[in-house]
């Protein structure tokens, strides 16, 4: 595969992948840690309304979705890209953080979340997705 097609597949799996996984944690996370009593957590407007019941236990998916979402398509990229991988993976953590920067003005949290989600969530755990496609050794 030429390697400008493949660089291009590298970005495009690592969003399509890192958005599959952030949307699985968040499907997943009423099911382990249920909202709080009267919130209505399918809609922004209904989180924008409840959001104040929320308590910290209630932002661990939503951290873990995040992290893990930017991470795994950090690592993909970085492991397809043909060159400049250190880039892609990078890429890709600047792709979620502007997700999460949107987000943070869509909906109200509290400022140690909205700290600890940009601040660890994104480029840290890009950087971690191409340390760890460095070292696998692809057959």
């Amino acid at each position: 595969m030429h390697p400008i097609l493949r660089n291009i597949l590298a970005v495009v799996a690592g969003i399509v992948v890192g958005s599959i996984v952030n949307m699985a944690m968040i499907s997943v996370s009423g099911t382990i840690i249920p909202p709080p009593n009267g919130a209505d957590v399918t809609t922004t407007e209904g989180l924008q309304a409840t959001m104040h019941l929320f308590e910290p236990k209630h932002f661990l998916f939503p951290f873990l979705a995040h992290a893990l979402g930017t991470f795994a398509g950090a690592f993909l990229a970085a492991t397809i890209a043909a060159s400049h991988k250190f880039k892609f993976a990078m890429t890709i953590g600047v792709f979620f953080l502007a997700g999460g920067i949107a987000s943070v003005f869509m909906l109200p949290s509290p400022v140690w979340f909205t700290v600890l989600d940009l601040a660890v969530a994104y480029m840290p755990m890009a950087f971690a997705g191409y340390v760890l496609s460095r070292r696998m050794v692809v057959a």
